[in-house]
């Protein structure tokens, strides 16, 4: 039986769009296209990568090695058309962070294990629970890593001497704030003349890389003067010309059970920055990406890059705009700008050692400032109070406990947040409000009608909106707050888009004690699923009776009352 366009096929759901892509009919002028676009994002890719590995606490040849190797198979098995994978500025302080616990085995295992949870959670097809993450912890994690991210970036932008530099935020403040007396101001000079490179170019050439541009010409200005500014090569003397051969981090029981955790924090950001910058692209190109397929390529490209030794994989927000702006056809250009960075390795590689660090922490100071969503931020704070609530819990608790609390304990409060708004928009009318609304409302409702509502036998109550766990006291308590026991009740569902458990169990309860008082209990515009829900949960034993509208259900009353008194 062919599949209805409602319900794809579960191979259509896991379909890479390179296939779709291929199917659609590819030539040589879209070759043409992903490979300009490919080679621009190549050019913003290459000082990225080697500056979120060196601020990740490893070298910036894993940066490189996580762009090619994840890169291309996030483009060629993923489900978004435009999605650039490679190591992104969220994942900085939990690769850090796990480097300086767990060592770079622990963090090339840790990434490893998060590749096979990225997977299962595609092939499980729970991707599209992703994007319940209410908008205010999106922005109160992506603000908090912005503010950790500079943070980190103090050290080289003003050149300080620091043996060690603490992890968390105030210890690692004091420390600087110790070690200004070494501050550098060739470095610091260096720093800001990469940004106010960045500034002017995205000013009057914003189609331009500014990123190479900023960081290739401060590393021509310092070979030139000859600063004293530490670069790639004096502290980790260049990058590799080529690509490591594959290997496995050394495995064990023990060491699983220790990075499990980091692992676990690496799938879930993974999971939300990836689909993120999918809906980014989407947003910018009016196309649909396949959020679990995007999962599995994402779990497959966490667990590959660590055997070349690579670090954590994700989507890209950035890059991915900056292929869609480049005009990428496809898959294609994400699989080139790996091809080209492979090149620059192999061809190269040596003038990566005259780059100074400073530049390439003033190239990060910029994209914390980027990531900082500040209008967002102070809209939230205006929002509402909930929203405000929301937003600086999960804010501060990235800032001064760690990204994996904030992100959960954001998600809760913001959860609790909804229900109770939910509960309170449930509501519960008797008949003499009714008779005061005695006329059509424009909702496909039959009116109610006069009579009825004055009728002293029959009581009509009304529930409107999503009858859940978190209303079920309220509509309970309402719906046993009766003064004079009428021998008849309606119970209007009509309005009543969701039943759960709760509510059900609530129904069947006032059914249970309306029939020891002898009173009938009509159901009336209950959709087929409240109506199985209800009578899953037994009140077909108490004699519960369905009718289409309240006119049915109330003449059925008045009929089966004439009946029995006469």
């Amino acid at each position: 039986m062919a599949a209805s366009p409602a319900q794809p096929r579960t191979a259509d759901l896991f379909t890479p769009k390179l296939i779709t892509v291929l199917r659609e009919g590819y030539g040589l002028g879209n070759l043409k296209a992903d490979a300009l676009s490919g080679l621009t994002v190549a050019i913003v890719a290459l000082p990225l990568s080697m500056a979120i590995a060196i601020a990740s606490g490893v070298t910036p040849d894993r940066g490189l090695y996580t762009s090619i190797i994840g890169g291309f198979l996030v483009s060629a098995l993923g489900g978004s058309r435009f999605q650039i994978g490679g190591p992104a500025g969220a994942f900085i302080i939990l690769v850090a962070a796990t480097v300086a616990q767990h060592g770079l085995d622990g963090l090339l295992l840790a990434t490893l294990l998060s590749g096979f949870m990225l997977a299962a959670v595609g092939l499980l097809r729970l991707g599209t629970f992703i994007k319940y993450v209410p908008f205010p912890v999106t922005v109160g994690f992506t603000a908090g890593i912005a503010i950790i991210i500079f943070a980190s970036q103090i050290k080289d932008l003003l050149g300080l001497r620091l043996e060690a530099e603490p992890g968390p935020l105030l210890p690692k403040l004091a420390a600087l704030g110790h070690a200004l007396p070494t501050i550098s101001l060739a470095a610091t000079l260096t720093a800001l003349a990469t940004i106010a490179i960045l500034i002017v170019v995205r000013r009057y050439r914003p189609h331009w890389p500014a990123f190479l541009i900023a960081v290739a010409v401060t590393a021509v200005g310092v070979a030139i003067a000859q600063l004293p500014v530490e670069t790639i090569g004096t502290r980790f003397g260049g990058i590799p010309r080529s690509l490591p051969f594959p290997s496995l981090p050394p495995l064990s029981f023990g060491k699983v059970v220790e990075v499990f955790p980091s692992a676990l924090a690496f799938a879930l950001l993974g999971c939300i920055e990836s689909l993120l910058s999918a809906v980014v692209a989407d947003s910018m190109t009016g196309r649909r990406h396949r959020s679990n397929c995007e999962l599995v390529a994402q779990g497959v490209a966490n667990i590959a890059s660590p055997l070349f030794g690579g670090i954590c994989v994700t989507g890209n927000i950035a890059r991915t705009a900056t292929n869609v702006r480049a005009g990428a056809h496809g898959p294609v250009s994400g699989m080139l700008h790996a091809v080209f960075l492979l090149l620059f390795i192999l061809i190269a590689a040596p003038l990566a050692s005259y780059i100074p660090l400073a530049a390439l922490a003033g190239v990060l100071a910029m994209v914390a400032w980027n990531m900082a969503e500040k209008h967002e931020f102070a809209t939230l704070l205006r929002a509402s109070r909930g929203d405000a609530i929301v937003l600086l819990v999960t804010f501060l608790l990235v800032i001064f406990r760690s990204l994996t609390e904030g992100i959960i304990i954001g998600f809760a409060i913001g959860a609790l947040l909804f229900l109770h708004r939910m509960a309170r928009a449930v509501e519960i009318e008797a008949s003499p409000l009714i008779a005061e609304e005695d006329r059509p409302d424009g909702d496909g409702r039959a009116p109610y009608d006069e009579r009825v509502a004055v009728d002293r036998d029959i009581l009509v109550y009304r529930i409107s909106g999503a009858f859940f766990f978190g209303a079920a006291a309220a509509v309970g308590a309402a719906l046993d707050r009766i003064g004079d026991y009428p021998k008849a009740y309606v119970v209007d569902f009509s309005a009543v888009p969701v039943l759960d458990s709760t509510g059900a169990a609530t129904i069947v309860g006032f059914a249970r004690k309306a029939r020891r008082r002898g009173a009938a209990v009509y159901i009336s515009g209950a959709a087929r699923p409240i109506r199985r829900t209800l009578l899953v949960h037994g009140v077909r034993p108490l004699r519960v009776r369905f009718r289409k509208t309240v006119r049915d259900a109330v003449s059925a009353a008045r009929h089966a009352l004439d009946a029995r008194a006469g």
